[in-house]
């Protein structure tokens, strides 16, 4: 049994869901491929918009296409909103970072000079400045720096905005695994599934592959393409409010405790999400005792009142990382185009690369912002190749 479309989209994640909408949006015939397991990196995540408190040496090409990220993000999420009727809790107040003691607050105060030197905005905070923003920090707090270009949204509200959204444009989705993406010169590219009761086949005028850390076990994608993702383990908490318990965070808080990083984002409905690890273990899923106490036991040196919430769901994902911390973004064949490799800023890039990859898709070029990530920086020299509008 064979379906065809216009572009077929393998991964239902954040951003495979994003660009099956604003493809659809555009007047495509779209089919989604997706194996429905739960197992999207966008479903185990803080949601944090936070490209100037996530900024770090030697990323400067990745701060800027997080940078026109989040200038989009705004008004993707209205434009989302809008078309479903959902909130998908969108937080503004800005990331506050502290540090736990002397040298912690040596290291951040390095850092954010490096980004002032980038042209980015922090403000600088006593340990009592810190306490005045959020009152239920720690005495032993020595003080940090209010970064308010960085945001957050809820990412499970966001998830299921996105496939409603692509639902009520006419988005298909197909419930199976995609094995290989066949494409020949001249020749429509192919898409294999894998799976009871779906398709053997999908043809299509161009493939879009964002299946996350699993893209590299597709068949036919480049090799280097292939090679340069791989899984990288993290685990977070979910905490909720106590009957009665007002908020205790109204910030996005980032610490370095003792020379470990540690985050606590509040969600509207009271629940704190708190992240998270991240680990070298392969295709490994499972939640670890030692990363619960470690997540919580800095969690409550900067939040002690962090003991006093319900410990709600403990989660494990595997972000989709690359040789260079980078997403891999382009066309990479006749008819394909690749987006993966967003590791920890899948959420952040889901509107800026569905607005890429719907222009390569109708025959127009991306922001340069995306020039660097290319699938070509890991793929040996070749013709260049083009998708058919």
């Amino acid at each position: 049994m064979a379906v065809t479309a216009d572009i077929v989209v393998v991964g239902g994640g954040v951003i495979g869901t994003a660009i099956a909408w604003q493809a659809a949006a555009a007047g495509r015939d779209v089919v989604l491929v997706d194996p429905g397991t739960g197992e999207s990196a966008s479903l185990v995540a803080a949601g944090m918009l936070a490209p100037v408190s996530e900024s770090l040496f030697g990323e400067t090409a990745l701060l800027a296409l997080n940078l026109l990220a989040v200038r989009r993000f705004p008004q993707f999420a209205d434009e989302l909103e809008e078309a479903t009727g959902t909130q998908v809790g969108l937080r503004r107040e800005g990331t506050l970072a502290v540090a736990y003691d002397p040298g912690d607050y040596a290291a951040l105060a390095r850092l954010t000079e490096f980004r002032r030197s980038l042209g980015l905005g922090a403000q600088s905070l006593d340990a009592r400045a810190c306490r005045s923003l959020e009152p239920f920090l720690a005495p032993d707090v020595r003080g940090g720096f209010l970064f308010a270009g960085d945001y957050s949204v809820d990412n499970r509200r966001y998830a299921s905005a996105l496939s409603r959204a692509a639902a009520l444009t006419g988005v298909r989705i197909v419930p199976g695994r995609v094995t290989a993406v066949l494409t020949a010169d001249g020749a429509a590219p192919e898409v294999r599934l894998a799976g009871a009761g779906v398709p053997d086949s999908l043809s299509c005028a161009a493939v879009v592959v964002c299946a996350g850390w699993w893209s590299g076990g597709i068949e036919g994608l480049p090799a280097g393409v292939s090679q340069a993702v791989r899984p990288v383990k993290g685990q977070l908490l979910r905490l909720r409010l106590p009957a009665a318990m007002p908020p205790v965070l109204h910030y996005t808080i980032r610490a370095t405790v003792r020379g470990t990083d540690v985050y606590l984002v509040p969600r509207a409905d009271g629940e704190l999400v708190v992240g998270a690890t991240s680990e070298e273990r392969g295709d490994d899923r499972t939640v670890t005792a030692g990363a619960v106490h470690d997540l919580l036991r800095d969690a409550m040196s900067v939040l002690p009142v962090t003991g006093e919430l319900t410990l709600a769901e403990t989660c494990a994902g595997l972000r989709p990382g690359t040789l260079d911390n980078g997403p891999i973004v382009g066309v990479a064949g006749d008819g394909l185009v690749i987006a993966t490799g967003h590791y920890r800023n899948g959420i952040l890039l889901s509107a800026a690369t569905a607005d890429a990859v719907v222009a390569l898709l109708t025959g127009h070029a991306p922001a340069p912002e995306w020039a660097a990530f290319s699938p070509e920086r890991f793929a040996a020299p070749h013709r260049p190749a083009a998708v058919r509008p």
